[in-house]
């Protein structure tokens, strides 16, 4: 399989588990290290990935269980060798985030290990 294809399908379960408030399915498609870092309208944001999966979880009823807007486009994808860069904009709790994942192949799998994201409007 390309890695490109590989990636597609890390940012696709990255979103399902937005979509459903599944903090596992967070913790499987980030890296154990990885930061969440970017700008609300509240201001600056910064967590872990394990505050990131409670704040996900957090999110009830579910995106989808709220018949919430569904919208993931991927914008681009550079891959150097295990690495690669992906921006992409999603539709999320309302708001419509541009998100830039710093990504990693390790033991096999693209994992999520910086994600740095900003609203839109």
């Amino acid at each position: 399989m390309s890695a490109s294809i590989e990636i597609q399908d890390c940012v696709d379960r990255y979103y399902a588990s937005l979509r459903a408030s599944d903090a596992g399915g967070v913790r499987a498609v980030f890296h154990a290290h990885a930061r969440i870092t970017g700008y609300l309208p509240g201001g600056l944001h910064e967590m872990t990935v394990e505050e990131f999966a409670g704040f996900v979880e957090s999110q009830q009823p579910s995106p989808d269980d709220a018949g919430a807007e569904r919208m993931l486009d991927v914008l681009s994808c550079d891959v150097a060798g295990d690495t690669a860069g992906v921006r992409l904009r999603e539709a999320y709790l309302g708001m419509v985030f541009v998100d830039t994942f710093g990504m990693l192949k390790v033991d096999g799998r693209w994992l999520i290990y910086s994600k740095l994201f900003h609203v839109e409007g």
